[in-house]
């Protein structure tokens, strides 16, 4: 029976418990950015209210506001599919240890957005993450006019915009950002990439996920330095079904030329998935499962 959550029943979250109340979820940048919306979108597929959310300078701080009672839970970028990994992050989940809960994919829509009233041949220059402006350089080739500005966080440009109520100037950021902060959209999905998708993991220990339905973990280990060593681990899990859908290694500080492997596996068969743990275990100098939950896709 669900603790606070209603049941819904096309969701695939439909199996998390939760207790009442609104979640305080840490999330890096200002209010309307993607990782607020990423937030919204999990806690939403449970018919939860919309998140209050804990404005985090730095991903790290997500840690420290967990860490102090400020928040209750976190949601942390991980990966795109246009940029890649975000490689300290992976640290983060290995020096803290807060386990993964769940995950949510979120497409990352870019749009040009303006105090009410403009046109595109108002603006003169355009703030926004440097990410955001790579993901739509395509788009302004065609108004070379408009001067790129790199700024700190995608919201964050919309709410300055905003508040200052400055003309000529526009942000790129999501439509949420737009809505909160009373912006007018004047050009919507200016990205490059459409298939453009962030993961974002769930970090919040209160969830309670049937394990009967959980099909993907997260898992960091250490191997000898010695030949063959990883291909000989990444056979044994082919043996017995395991589907890695992302491996990641990052040297470990003061070890010359050894490595911590990130690894998600997905799976399903949980049984299976222990046994092939178990098998692998005894091949490896250290074994850290980072989190087992239901997988987005």
């Amino acid at each position: 029976m669900l603790l606070g959550c209603p049941v819904v029943s096309d969701s695939p979250f439909d199996f998390i418990d939760m207790e009442h109340g609104v979640k305080r979820v840490a999330v890096q940048g200002v209010k309307g950015c993607f990782h607020e919306q990423a937030a919204r979108l999990f806690y939403g597929k449970c018919g939860c209210p919309a998140p209050e959310i804990v404005e985090c300078l730095t991903f790290e701080d997500l840690y420290v506001s967990m860490e102090s009672g400020k928040a209750d839970a976190a949601v942390m970028a991980i990966e795109n599919t246009v940029s890649g990994g975000l490689l300290p992050n992976f640290e983060l989940l290995r020096k803290y240890g807060n386990k993964i809960r769940g995950e949510v994919f979120l497409r990352i829509e870019q749009n040009l957005m303006a105090v009410h009233g403009q046109k595109m041949e108002d603006i003169k220059e355009v703030r926004t993450h440097y990410m955001a402006i790579n993901q739509t350089r395509e788009f302004f080739k065609n108004y070379p006019w408009i001067k790129l500005v790199e700024s700190e966080d995608t919201a964050k440009s919309a709410a300055d915009v905003a508040l200052s109520g400055l003309h000529g100037v526009g942000a790129v950021a999501s439509s949420l950002a737009a809505e909160l902060y009373g912006l007018e959209i004047l050009a919507e999905g200016i990205e490059t990439y459409k298939q453009n998708f962030t993961r974002f993991l769930i970090l919040d220990e209160s969830l309670d996920v049937d394990e009967q339905k959980i099909n993907k973990a997260s898992v960091c280990f250490t191997l000898p330095h010695a030949p063959g060593s990883l291909a000989h681990v990444l056979t044994i899990l082919s043996f017995y079904g395991m589907n890695l859908t992302r491996i990641q290694s990052l040297p470990i500080p003061g070890h010359e030329w050894q490595y911590f492997f990130y690894v998600d596996i997905k799976f399903d068969d949980r049984k299976r998935y222990r046994q092939a743990l178990s098998a692998v275990r005894p091949l490896m100098e250290d074994l850290d499962i980072l989190g087992e939950y239901i997988a987005a896709v």
